[in-house]
């Protein structure tokens, strides 16, 4: 390919617009982005809900929004409700599709390599369950045993991150792949014990347009919108079905193409010969592309596509709406309880302390005794720079169970008992994110490499 001809002109300033959204897109790349966010919308929720103005929080949510298509679709729920099963679909969906690619290419690809993550988050989802059912054994309340079981994986990457070179690469790996094995077991739950009332010939239906997603994958399908418009009809009779619409963003994604269409050798071949056909003289009249330069750029573009895998693209595209629309919503929604009232606020129940004590002491505990029996069983190794003293600490961030905790927390429960839920899960959460944060802070030391 010719030497591109040093010119005259200078770059290009950026746009006055691109400058004002320099500093917001700089904090979006940031890993605790997210975390910085959704717990921002917690105690904008809290505060509110507390507030004068109290009433209009309470009354937002309960805003009916009907959505009705002849006789073929007719939804009417709570705008709060649309916001659980619909907005948080797409969440699911996202969840879905990093549990199949650590599945296939990640640290969950082999047994070997998958057993400490499992083993751990097993542990970390069994001892604070145990310990809810212990506290609430006998009680109607013992419904709620699936809420501690959760780990919030934006909030403990946010923690991790804030610790910057001191959180060996190693360490955030396993934190990842434990927290996804969590989410794969907490949709578990949600689809095998939070489900009332089954619709068998909705689920029917439900399972028809899955499998016509799967054979869209099959024929070489794709097209997001192709999928997107399918996966609607699923999410929409898995809703009426009576299983949690939710659980349809899963299988859903595990119906996108993994595979991309050619391989990064021939790609690399193919945008060379593009390159030498956009190479052409420039001149001071230069002012749009040529039409074989407009030519080349367009078979770029075209092979660019077809080197990513649909379910990498898809992953990529929907990382930031959910990290900066859908979870901050759902925290707005969720989070705000009501912590006066004319009886006041019953410190005793043993909701509030068995999901508290859950996410604090049986979230580290059942981590680290589980991953201890792996390793000590031959069934596992500790990754290279790793102890038990990180595992620890990796146990505490686990306990913020937050946004998935929420949301299986609205499945069990009804009023008071709700807003004990959420008590327990913002007091739990906070402590042992602040636990396990002050436990790396000081057992680690900055990695001069990385600095």
């Amino acid at each position: 390919m010719a030497q591109l001809k040093p010119t005259k002109y200078q770059p290009l300033k950026p746009p006055p617009i691109e400058r004002l959204l320099k500093p917001f897109a700089l904090f979006a790349k940031q890993a605790s982005a997210g975390g910085i966010v959704l717990l921002a919308c917690a105690v904008v929720a809290l505060l509110w809900a507390n507030s004068p103005l109290s009433e209009y929080y309470f009354r937002l949510w309960s805003t009916p929004v009907e959505v009705r298509f002849g006789n073929l679709v007719d939804i009417d729920k709570p705008l709060l409700l649309w916001i659980n099963d619909g907005l948080m679909a797409v969440f699911f969906f996202l969840v879905g599709m990093e549990i199949k690619r650590e599945l296939l290419v990640g640290e969950l690809s082999a047994p070997r390599k998958a057993a400490l993550s499992m083993a751990a988050a097993l542990g970390g989802m069994v001892v604070p369950a145990l310990i809810y059912v212990a506290l609430n054994w006998g009680t109607p309340e013992i419904r709620g045993w699936g809420v501690p079981m959760a780990t919030d994986i934006a909030f403990a990457l946010g923690a991790l991150a804030l610790l910057g070179t001191r959180a060996p690469l190693a360490l955030k790996v396993f934190l990842t792949a434990l927290a996804i094995v969590d989410d794969l077991g907490a949709v578990l739950v949600i689809a095998l014990f939070y489900t009332e009332n089954l619709k068998v010939d909705a689920l029917l239906y439900s399972l028809l347009f899955w499998g016509a997603m799967i054979a869209m994958n099959r024929l070489g399908v794709r097209s997001g919108l192709a999928y997107f418009l399918v996966s609607v009809g699923m999410w929409y009779f898995m809703l009426k079905s009576g299983v949690h619409a939710t659980v349809a963003g899963v299988l859903g994604a595990f119906a996108i193409p993994v595979r991309s269409r050619i391989d990064p050798e021939l790609f690399i071949a193919r945008v060379r010969e593009y390159l030498n056909q956009f190479d052409q003289p420039i001149t001071e009249r230069t002012i749009i592309l040529s039409p074989e330069q407009q030519s080349a750029v367009e078979a770029i573009e075209r092979e660019a596509l077809r080197v990513q895998s649909p379910l990498q693209r898809l992953e990529h595209r929907l990382h930031y709406f959910v990290a900066f629309f859908v979870m901050p919503i759902f925290a707005l929604a969720n989070a705000g309880v009501a912590l006066g009232g004319e009886g006041g606020l019953n410190w005793t129940s043993r909701v509030i302390w068995g999901i508290a004590l859950g996410l604090l002491i049986g979230k580290p505990l059942g981590i680290t005794l589980f991953s201890w029996l792996a390793v000590r069983l031959g069934l596992a190794q500790l990754p290279q720079g790793i102890s038990f003293v990180h595992i620890v600490g990796v146990g505490f961030l686990a306990g913020i169970g937050f946004t998935m905790a929420l949301f299986i927390a609205g499945l069990a429960f009804r009023g008071d008992e709700l807003n004990y839920a959420k008590l327990g899960i913002l007091a739990g959460s906070a402590l042992a994110g602040a636990i396990g944060f002050m436990m790396l802070r000081i057992w680690t030391k900055p990695q001069p490499h990385l600095e």
